[in-house]
């Protein structure tokens, strides 16, 4: 080992210090003060920056991006003592640091399902949801901005034919670049751009075999999202030669898409770990989009820890975004079955988790003792009609693995090829990736897999496209098939190719994935606000990346199935967008309340919704409920909210300088008052009560009475108990008083725990129902 001079450590701690002190920091200032011309506003940023900084050079060498549009501030490189003193200056908001890593990236069959799609068939026949459509003009004049890694533009879920002009609104650019020009733009993605220097800072010159210098996405997250909001109507489509076979198409499939490319593969890691984004570059996108002209965003991005308002990159931009009237849904994120996981927590953001569609890939196993165990899969290779060898993993593995947990999870170099050679093997899901186990069981000379859920997946399978043949099965499943391993001298089996299957029952249920409440945050928003179909979702993908996204599969495809709250997002987003083209004049609080209080609750069996488990599921998992947009259009009643009540809910937070304009009151009023479509009370004291206001958007004339249905062990009473709108547009206030109806018994069922309820505003044709979430102190 060459030995390290003392003189040597001398010279190089301090460059060390220097490298690891110097970081990335947003300087948020909130609005902008009085009209400036950009390079004024990038000069007063500058001028704070040379105020820490020893030179004017070093000042503007450090700064990354001027957020000069909506969103007042800068990214700029700091050490921890400049980065200080920029946060004592009165005008400043907040001053946090850029992590890296902090924020990652989180249809034929789901829009039919929800009701908004035509039904096939000899003679097309349209459902409400024909009409939804019809009213929205398909959303044609309305533009989705997109925060996310980028677009395939070839798509043909992307053609502008027969397109109008783009709107006269629209003041965006088609920013080119590697693979990208000015072409790929159209009068359906009508805009692109791409952000770096936030990535670039922390991790160096991207590597362009791994990504495009440009709007272009060589993942296929991206593309994906993008055509589940808006993708034209393809015919004919499908996944992997025949999987979810059927007209694919977005939500709201005459909408202008916008895209914003933020997230960038990680140095030294697969892209099936998955990218990275980071808040300077988010915001940067943000603030161009705000000015842009977009309508509705689309952020499929998450942090895996729940962040504070005033160092949520996201929080901070769609705020923003919310001043001008556009509509944000964000992910919950996929760090579920566990509570409290959910990130994107701001109430001007709708939060959607991710539930199920009536359709499964079914891909049988059957056992050598002929007992057949259902599994699904998307892999289009097959094994030949005969059966073979069935092992588990963590008997066939080098002798270097150690016999622990790991053992049976097919880990990179963990399979012996002498052991494995030819054999189903049966891997358990874990650590590592899906995709990545059967590379392993392939690599070791496999004939198959078969992947085994965890306890914590349940019964929910999320399909792929392995690069073997294979199937995935429950965890009640796996173990049978363990257990028929460890019973039989020769076990053996096979798989049945799959096939799709639809109108499975029942559905939706909610995914295990999908993060859940309640908000650390704030407990007194409940989150998230709805779900929608996130699992085992088909929509286009990039052709610079295989289904699997690993390395060395060199399939390509035009179509893909994925899954996460990344994919139920956008179909909120682009339900947003239709409400956006049938009420221009709705706030942004308006359309999010109108989704949420026309939800849906129950499956397709008329029983309440539940996880893939079974058990009942709980607005901390599904918000509202299952979103219904045919319902949507028309609510009846609406919870709205300005841009001065968002700035009062800051108030609440000490949080006193996000508009020069506006001044606190000496006594914020509690976030309880906020004027929210649903009620969280955590540690709740005795009797309390809360107030909202409910705006008239149906009938000129209208009387509404309230349905109260309580959390368990609490009183729920409503006043006044009838609300008589006489014309749209009046606004009605009432209470709602809960109280524990007694303390210690409540406290033993909970035990620290939430009990859930609803209330319900009914004028005989408009259910306007919210959910309760309520504990004891």
């Amino acid at each position: 080992m060459k030995k390290v001079s003392i003189l040597s450590l001398i010279l190089f701690l301090p460059l060390l210090a220097s490298c690891v002190e110097k970081q990335v920091y947003i300087v948020y200032f909130g609005e902008h003060r009085g009209d400036k011309a950009l390079h004024e506003i990038e000069d007063t940023h500058h001028s704070y920056l040379f105020s820490v900084k020893k030179s004017e050079e070093e000042a503007r060498a450090s700064l990354l991006y001027s957020y000069k549009h909506s969103i007042n501030g800068f990214a700029a490189v700091l050490s921890p003592d400049e980065a200080s003193k920029l946060s004592e200056l009165d005008e400043v908001v907040s001053v946090f640091q850029s992590h890296p890593r902090k924020y990652s990236l989180q249809t034929t069959r789901s829009w039919e399902f929800v009701g908004l799609e035509e039904v096939e068939g000899h003679q097309k026949q349209r459902r409400k949801g024909g009409d939804l459509l019809l009213k929205a003009r398909y959303g044609r004049e309305v533009i989705v901005g997109l925060l996310d890694n980028g677009v395939w533009p070839e798509s043909k879920s992307f053609n502008d034919q027969g397109m109008g002009p783009i709107p006269k609104s629209w003041k965006g650019v088609c920013q080119t670049g590697t693979a990208f020009d000015s072409s790929h733009c159209n009068r359906k993605l009508i805009g692109a751009r791409y952000y770096l220097k936030g990535y670039e800072h922390f991790y160096g010159t991207l590597n362009t075999t791994n990504d495009y210098r440009s709007p272009r996405d060589k993942d296929g997250h991206g593309t994906h999202t993008a055509s589940t909001v808006g993708g034209r109507r393809v015919p004919n489509t499908s996944a992997l030669g025949g999987f979810a076979y059927g007209t694919a198409s977005g939500g709201a499939p005459l909408a202008r898409l916008a895209i914003y490319k933020v997230c960038w593969p990680i140095p030294g890691h697969s892209k099936v770990d998955g990218n990275t984004c980071f808040a300077e570059d988010m915001l940067a996108a943000l603030d161009d989009a705000i000015a842009d002209g977009v309508h509705v965003l689309s952020i499929s991005i998450g942090t895996k820890e729940p962040t504070p308002l005033t160092d949520d990159g996201i929080a901070i931009g769609a705020f923003h975004a919310t001043k001008r009237n556009i509509v944000v849904a964000c992910s919950a994120g996929n760090n579920g079955p566990t509570p409290s996981t959910l990130s994107n927590t701001a109430p001007w953001i709708i939060t959607v988790g991710a539930s199920s569609v009536d359709r499964d890939f079914v891909a049988p196993v059957v056992l050598g003792n002929g007992i057949k165990v259902e599994g699904q899969t998307i892999t289009p290779s097959k094994l030949e009609k005969k059966m073979y060898p069935l092992v588990y993993a963590a008997d066939v593995v080098v002798p270097e693995v150690p016999k622990n947990g790991t053992a049976g999870q097919c880990l990179p170099g963990s399979l012996s090829p002498e052991k494995a050679k030819g054999k189903i093997v049966l891997c358990l899901r874990g650590d590592g990736t899906r995709v990545g186990k059967g590379k392993e069981v392939k690599r070791a000379g496999g004939a198959g897999f078969i992947l085994g859920n965890s306890p914590a997946n349940g019964g929910e399978i999320t399909v792929d496209a392995h690069v073997l043949p294979a199937t995935a099965v429950s965890s009640d499943d796996a173990i049978r098939i363990l257990n028929y391993i460890n019973s039989t001298k020769n076990p053996m089996a096979t798989i049945i190719p799959a096939r799709t299957v639809l109108h499975t029952r029942p559905a939706p249920s909610m995914a295990m994935f999908s993060s859940r409440g309640p908000n650390v945050i704030d407990p007194n928003i409940l989150k998230p606000d709805i779900t929608a179909p996130g699992l085992n979702i088909l929509a286009a993908w990039s052709e610079g990346s295989s289904p699997t996204k690993l390395e060395d599969d060199p399939r390509v495809v035009k179509y893909n199935i994925l899954s996460g709250t990344s994919m139920s997002c956008p179909h909120v987003a682009a339900a947003a967008a239709l409400l956006k083209a049938i009420h221009p004049n709705w706030s942004s609080a308006a359309i999010r309340s109108a989704l949420m209080t026309t939800a849906g609750l129950q499956n397709s069996k008329g029983f309440p919704l539940t996880d893939t488990t079974g058990n009942l599921a709980n607005p901390f998992q599904y918000g509202s409920g299952h979103f219904q947009p045919t319902k949507a259009a028309d609510p009846g009643l609406v919870y709205d909210a300005s841009y001065d009540d968002y700035l009062l809910y800051l108030c609440s937070f000490n949080i006193t300088d996000a508009e020069p304009s506006f001044k606190c009151p000496k006594v914020p009023p509690s976030t309880l008052d906020f004027n929210y479509p649903s009620l969280a009370i955590p540690k709740l004291n005795g009797t309390m009560t809360v107030k909202r206001t409910l705006t008239n958007v149906g009938g000129s004339k209208s009387i509404y009475f309230p349905i109260v249905k309580p959390p368990s062990g609490f009183s729920v009473k409503i006043s006044p108990s009838v609300l008589n709108f006489s014309h749209v547009g009046q606004k009605k206030s009432f209470t709602i008083t809960v109280k524990a109806q007694n303390n210690k018994t409540v406290r033993k069922i909970y035990k620290g725990g939430y009990a859930f309820g609803w209330y319900t505003w009914f004028d005989g044709i408009h259910v306007v129902r919210s959910p309760m979430a309520v504990s004891l102190a």
